[in-house]
């Protein structure tokens, strides 16, 4: 059976190590960007290249008019949908709660957890037994953050990490029943350029000291975990958040 897989946030990073990953384990893959079209295409690339099958598909996770209409280029290019990553999420500028903005704000949740729902919410419409689908796997990308809080830096990004763990629960326990799993995991201190993004490029090394293992983690350790979750081997696992945190 063709496994599709949609990965939110495809292009680079975890995002882009899932999808690779899950293409040699046999998933079609959707690889999601939001304006960064090149770095999709070699994403694509470098599946098709290792004999695989993925597209790039265009959407801005927050806006929900772009989102039906990725959803439906998959349907079309693809088939019906079978697992999810939603990966696609931003950081800030590190600053205290006192300084942030609610234009900041929105953003934050506008992409790091509306997005993520919308996303879940279409997804299920294909793959629970409830709407004639033949189940699947949703593997959402929280973060340690939701656990440590990220004082001083990016309280708002462990906020919204915060509810994705909570809607985990709670959608797992919703569709358990209709053929779907909904698990997270939790990186910590990973190398990614998501640091940069946050005005902190050197953060990984700043911090590694924090970490038990006294390393920060790479994107394709994460990807292990979430290709894991989204196969038959973790059949009987759902409502798990998965830390992939290095001890911290």
């Amino acid at each position: 059976m063709n496994k599709v897989l949609l990965v939110t946030g495809g292009s680079r990073g975890i995002g882009a190590a899932t999808a690779l990953l899950a293409a040699q384990q046999g998933w079609t893959v959707a690889v999601n960007y939001t304006a960064n079209s090149l770095a999709a295409d070699e994403v694509v690339r470098q599946i098709r290249s290792a004999g695989g099958n993925a597209i790039a598909v265009q959407a801005d996770v927050a806006d929900e008019a772009q989102v039906l209409r990725m959803y439906e280029h998959i349907d079309a290019k693809l088939g019906r949908l079978s697992g999810l990553v939603n990966n696609a999420g931003v950081v800030d500028v590190y600053a205290r709660v006192a300084e942030m903005s609610v234009a900041r704000l929105k953003r934050m949740f506008d992409i790091n957890v509306i997005g993520s729902l919308i996303c879940a919410r279409e997804a299920v419409r294909r793959m629970s037994t409830r709407y004639g689908g033949a189940g699947g796997s949703i593997v959402n990308v929280s973060s340690a953050a939701a656990r440590l809080g990220s004082p001083g830096q990016y309280v708002d990004y462990a906020s919204a990490k915060g509810a994705i763990d909570a809607f985990t629960l709670g959608l797992a326990k919703e569709v358990a029943a209709e053929g779907v799993r909904v698990n997270a995991v939790r990186p910590g201190l990973i190398d990614t350029e998501i640091h940069a993004s946050g005005g902190l490029p050197d953060r990984v090394k700043d911090l590694q000291h924090l970490v038990p293992m006294q390393r920060g983690g790479t994107a394709d350790e994460v990807a292990q975990s979430i290709v894991w979750l989204l196969s038959d081997a973790a059949s009987y696992t759902t409502m798990s958040l998965i830390d992939v945190s290095g001890g911290r």
